[in-house]
């Protein structure tokens, strides 16, 4: 068994906060130490945000939990400072495998291009992505940044206002109180903070449950997606295998409704089952067993006054299709830039509304490519399971059946179509880079474009003058000017020109494109700046 479950990564330190005479306020408090509340903290501290983390844990998640972590999240991650040592340690892919009974009837590859720093996928136990989350916190605090986690500080009470949020913290010795100008809760799918303010989830639950085992051994598998419909170990039902660090494997295996969740997670019932997929010969030994039931439901919505929810606690997806780390890691790219700009008073609170839309608008994305992948894997008709074997059996040898095909779509990075904060298209260029699409990555000589483009404003001019930098609206934009000249792979060209001869980009900080034109026309790149922070309203 892998002991890093059992090690305290923040234990409880008695805070100053304990011992002040009045409630101390931070400008930002998170809560929630996965994930996507880390992502929000390092974010935030890396702008000169202040911001406490508080969690009722000391620890990193106990089980592989998230496993399958996408290129955008990665991306993301080098934006944050760790992409290196999550792709260092995780195991990398591209390519996907699907079987119907012992026939393979067709694979995918989910990055078919060159030119991008990350591959498509890689899978790396949720405890490891923590650690190295907590690793990069204590990097910024030594940098001298105002972060920090508190471990065993278990909020039990949250009172709204209209300026601030008040928060009563127990801990092992006795409680006391905090205030903050904003609250993130990543508190997860059971979301203590959204039961405090009496809030609820819209949505479906679906009629089955998967077990989820990850188990050690030394196996010959390529490191690839492998996922079964009604295979010969596991009849009528669907499996699917996945490679992790440290010759660990994730197995999920459809078990059906009607079961007992309890028995069906012991050690004699999951091993038999384990044993007929793997083969007799095989030798393993179970790190970690749960169980899981699709749901696919969301917040109405995700910004309630001075809180804003995040990750699980936002939005819950069936896990096929990679969906919901993924995601959570999206909702606090979003936010962050937008909360910062209001704390230095360069935009109005309503930008942060804006979160609320796109966010919304990535979670139904996520919701409906979930929802469809769980009908396909488990038909709740025999029409239905008619229909889709077939679809099975023509994809063997028929291309067009093959997208039909659906054993989770994988995630992939939102496009904010529609966006208030998106100016209207000037450019009939490429559709991957129109207005609220995130920046598609490309090579730039030794490295790469999307590490130029994080965390500010950026005028991206491509065979295009323009000046160095401008100010508007208390913002600076600062120009990074390439040329198809260095475009050896002709990946810039096709990514941001098309049939264009030049172009010019606006970026938003979360890399996503807020506007384009051919060439720079002062008053309009002005205009679609404050379209961007919510303040212009056409542009």
């Amino acid at each position: 068994m892998n002991k890093i479950f059992e090690i305290p990564l923040y234990s409880y330190q008695r805070s100053d906060d304990q011992d002040a005479s009045s409630p101390v306020r931070h400008p930002v408090v998170v809560i929630g130490a996965g994930p996507v509340g880390l992502a929000a903290a390092i974010d935030l501290a890396q702008q000169g945000v202040g911001v406490v983390v508080l969690d009722d844990n000391d620890k990193v998640s106990f089980g592989s939990r998230a496993i399958c972590f996408s290129k955008r999240t990665l991306e993301i991650a080098d934006r944050l400072g760790l992409g290196d040592p999550l792709v260092d340690k995780g195991v990398q892919w591209n390519l996907g495998k699907v079987f119907f009974d012992d026939r393979k009837v067709y694979e995918f590859n989910l990055l078919p291009e060159e030119g991008h720093k990350r591959p498509a996928f890689i899978n790396l136990q949720q405890y490891y992505f923590e650690e190295y989350m907590v690793q990069r916190v204590r990097d910024l605090q030594e940098q001298g940044a105002p972060i920090e986690i508190r471990g065993r500080n278990k909020v039990s009470a949250i009172g709204t206002h209209d300026d601030h949020v008040t928060l009563e913290i127990d801990t092992p010795e006795g409680s006391y109180n905090l205030e903050a100008d904003w609250l993130i809760a990543c508190d997860g799918a059971g979301s203590p903070t959204r039961q405090m303010l009496g809030l609820d989830f819209v949505g479906r639950v679906f009629e089955d449950n998967f077990l989820i085992a990850d188990v050690i051994m030394e196996a010959d598998f390529p490191t690839e997606r492998w996922f079964w419909f009604d295979p010969p170990f596991n009849k009528g039902q669907s499996a699917l295998l996945h490679k992790q660090p440290d010759g660990v494997w994730r197995i999920d295996l459809q078990l059906g409704w009607d079961i007992d969740k309890e028995r069906e997670k012991q050690p004699e019932n999951v091993i038999p089952r384990i044993r007929e997929m793997l083969g007799e010969d095989v030798k393993f030994e179970l790190e970690w067993v749960s169980i899981y039931t699709f749901q696919c439901r969301r917040m109405e919505k995700f910004r309630h006054g001075r809180v804003i929810f995040a990750g699980d606690a936002a939005h819950q997806v069936s896990p096929f299709g990679a969906r919901g780390a993924n995601s959570g890691l999206q909702d606090t790219d979003n936010l962050c830039w937008k909360l910062k700009l209001v704390l230095n008073g360069q935009a109005d609170e309503s930008l942060l509304d804006t979160y609320d839309v796109e966010r919304i608008h990535g979670a139904d994305e996520n919701i409906l490519n979930s929802s469809r992948s769980t009908d396909f894997i488990t038909p709740k008709s025999e029409m239905s399971r008619l229909l889709r074997d077939a679809v099975l059996d023509l994809s063997e040898q028929y291309e067009f059946a093959r997208p039909l095909v659906n054993s989770g779509r994988l995630s992939l990075p939102c496009t904010y179509e529609g966006s208030s904060l998106n100016s209207a298209d000037a450019l009939n260029g490429p559709e991957r880079s129109a207005p609220g699409s995130p920046c598609p990555d490309a090579p730039l000589g030794d490295g790469y474009l999307l590490p130029q483009l994080a965390d500010r404003f950026t005028l991206l001019t491509i065979n295009a003058d323009a000046p160095d930098s401008f100010e508007e609206a208390g913002i600076t934009v600062h120009r990074l000017a390439l040329s198809t000249q260095d475009d050896k792979t002709r990946a810039l060209r096709e990514r941001y020109l098309g049939d264009n001869d030049s172009a010019v980009y606006l970026i938003r900080p979360d890399q996503h494109v807020a506007a384009r034109r051919p060439s720079f026309d002062d008053s309009q790149f002005r205009a679609a700046l404050r379209r961007a922070i919510g303040k212009e309203h056409s542009a």
